[in-house]
């Protein structure tokens, strides 16, 4: 039943329902439609649990940078001549229930969708959008088959596989969670709980996480236990078991679901979901030929209105706006357009695959401060990019690069602290403020990293990091797709882990004279899972064991006279939790030990960089008719 009743400008009304679902708890839910529809209209459905019209960051433009409200963009799509859905998740904001991340949303949305199709409004053709968590609930309700379910947009997210990347990656656990449940619990909790609102706003993230590990009850969560346990539930979780089969966080093992539903895959390089993007159109692409599109923009979490990602700008060309469609809410509606209306798609946005290949620029400092290193447009006919060749790039006991591998048995040793890891300098992070941000930065430790320590300077000089550079490259050279890091290791711990960063390392400038170490990519691999995901299996003593590292994919041109670099570590903090090479279960509050870890590299053991070469293209020109965008609306990398 109808709550309110409202008329907005621009000819739409917005009505709020209490949609029941299966176990009768009652979900919030605004339905806008325009004036003078006539009959019934087909509808778009937006899941969130950020508030049903609450200000979304990056519901925004280059030409307005000003944030929308929710409500306010779906009036838009309203004006165009749809039924459109905005509904609190349960137990967020005005909708009731418990709320536990994640769980739960795959019978919710099929309840909605059923409630949808069933009424007068609704032609029967039903399509959701939504970034981020928007997106998860997207993946979700389509694995219920739901009826009248045609299109997806999916925006960052929508797990394929969250056990791989989004909650954990490579066996070790994204403490995004962790900032995420912080930041999220003192906001959007629909009961009312004035001490513990109170307790978490004097809570110093900061403070807790240095003391890191927590236990249950003994965390910055302590005050709302509904969230501390799904947080501990998670980390606790390493091994890959019916709990992260659930359909809410393994869309792969529900692809047959989405047969006959058209999606849309938009995700940035500096983004945590951009193997979950790629791993998703892989997945959908070939059950449903014609039917998967994907997009791969500079971008960080949803910022696809800006030129930059943390201290690097790739150019004017690098917005959505101007370069895609004329902005994302025109992008969106051309999607919806073509496949719930049956117009066709503009010119120039049914290719199969875009990409944004990072690279080209000048080098110099911007006026904004930021490195140059610009970019351009590509498409492609399926991914990986057809012609691509996956060159295996050797790694040397000298510290070099190569694409030739070892002839004499080398091995090189460092020691691994827990007590003092390897700080994060951006990466594919969201949610992480205030400790971490995301995007390509210098790998310079300064003050305001979170975890540097005095004296401050490169992480290449650190102890505890092996660094493998190539020499300086002959002429150009184009990597885009998945990268592979294979390494044969050892170490005096039961368990530990190995990091690898892939660096393009600028040569020293008037800029920057000690030169720019710009992180494209990178991940982490934890021993015990390094033969199965399901059966950890701890490293037994003197053992030599491969293992294979896969971080994001990305796409990036090396410039002539530019270094490819490979960092390799055993710790990536904040961004992931830290081993405490002792093989305890995961989460455990336990005794640490420092490890002495080991890389092997010789013709039996050949460690190696595994590197997707494209053949080299020129950028497209912009599509005709979108103006140009312009660079530095701001940013932001809050909760999405």
């Amino acid at each position: 039943m109808s709550e309110q009743l409202i008329t907005l400008s621009g000819g739409v009304i917005r009505s709020t329902h209490r949609v029941a679902m299966r176990d009768g708890v009652r979900l919030a839910t605004d339905l806008y439609l325009p004036v003078d529809a006539h009959g019934p209209l087909p509808v778009l459905l937006e899941r969130t649990p950020y508030g049903k019209d609450a200000e979304a960051r990056r519901e925004r433009s280059v030409a307005d940078p000003r944030p929308l409200r929710r409500g306010e963009a779906a009036a838009r799509f309203a004006q165009e001549g749809y039924a459109v859905v905005v509904q609190d998740c349960r137990g967020r904001f005005d909708s009731e229930g418990q709320f536990t991340k994640y769980l739960g949303e795959a019978n919710d949305g099929a309840d909605t969708m059923a409630w949808i199709t069933g009424q007068p409004w609704c032609d029967g053709s039903v399509g959701t959008y939504g970034l981020s968590y928007a997106a998860h609930t997207q993946t979700a309700l389509a694995s219920q088959r739901p009826q009248g379910l045609k299109a997806m947009f999916l925006e960052c997210g929508g797990f394929a596989n969250a056990y791989r990347g989004g909650i954990r990656h490579g066996g070790a656990f994204e403490l995004k969670q962790a900032t995420w449940a912080f930041r999220n619990a003192q906001n959007g909790i629909n009961h009312d709980d004035p001490a513990a609102q109170q307790a978490l706003a004097a809570a110093d993230i900061g403070a807790w996480f240095k003391r890191l590990p927590w236990t249950r009850g003994d965390s910055p969560l302590q005050w709302v236990p509904e969230y501390e346990d799904y947080l501990f539930e998670q980390w606790e979780r390493g091994s890959f078991d019916d709990y992260w089969r659930q359909p809410e966080l393994y869309a792969a093992g529900h692809y047959a679901a989405f047969d006959g539903v058209a999606v849309m895959l938009l995700c940035g390089w500096w983004d945590p979901y951009a193997q979950t993007t790629t791993d998703n159109y892989l997945g959908l692409s070939r059950r449903a030929p014609g039917q998967a599109r994907m997009v791969l923009g500079p971008w960080t979490h949803g910022e696809r209105s800006v030129t930059y990602a943390g201290n690097v700008d790739f150019g004017p060309a690098a917005t959505l706006d101007g370069a895609l469609a004329e902005d994302y809410v025109r992008m969106r509606l051309a999607w919806f357009d073509h496949w719930l209306k049956g117009r066709p798609m503009p010119q120039g946005q049914d290719a199969v695959v875009r990409y944004f290949r990072m690279g080209g620029g000048s080098g110099r400092r911007t006026p904004a401060g930021r490195l140059d290193h610009g970019g351009g447009w590509h498409t492609a006919a399926d991914w990986p990019v057809p012609g691509t060749q996956f060159e295996p790039w050797y790694l040397h006991a000298n510290g070099t690069l190569a694409l030739q591998p070892a002839e004499q048995d080398g091995v090189l040793a460092y020691e691994f602290d827990p007590s003092n890891p390897v700080p994060t300098i951006g990466g594919s992070i969201t949610s992480g403020e205030p400790l971490m941000t995301a995007g390509a930065y210098d790998q310079r430790t300064h003050e305001n990293i979170f975890g540097a320590r005095l004296p401050h300077g490169p992480l290449a000089e650190r102890e505890d990091v092996l660094v493998f550079e190539s020499a300086p490259l002959a002429q150009d050279l184009e990597l885009t797709g998945p990268v592979v890091i294979k390494l044969w290791i050892s170490s005096s711990a039961p368990d530990t882990d190995f990091t690898a960063k892939l660096i393009d390392l600028y040569p020293p400038s008037a800029d920057y004279p000690q030169g720019y170490a710009m992180n494209l990519t990178d991940g982490i691999l934890r021993c015990r899972y390094r033969r199965s995901w399901e059966q950890p299996e701890l490293l037994a003593p003197g053992e030599v064991a491969e293992i294979t590292i896969e971080p994001m994919p990305t796409s990036n041109l090396f410039k002539k006279g530019h270094r490819i670099r490979l960092d390799i570590s055993s710790s990536n903090f904040p961004r992931f939790d830290v081993n405490p090479n002792t093989g305890a279960p995961e989460a455990s509050a336990g005794p640490r030990q420092t490890a002495f870890n080991r890389v092997h590299m010789s013709p039996g053991r050949p460690s190696q960089l595994l590197l997707p070469v494209v053949p080299l293209r020129a950028p497209l020109a912009s599509a005709p008719g979108f103006g140009h965008p312009q660079p530095d609306v701001g940013h932001s990398d809050l909760n999405s």
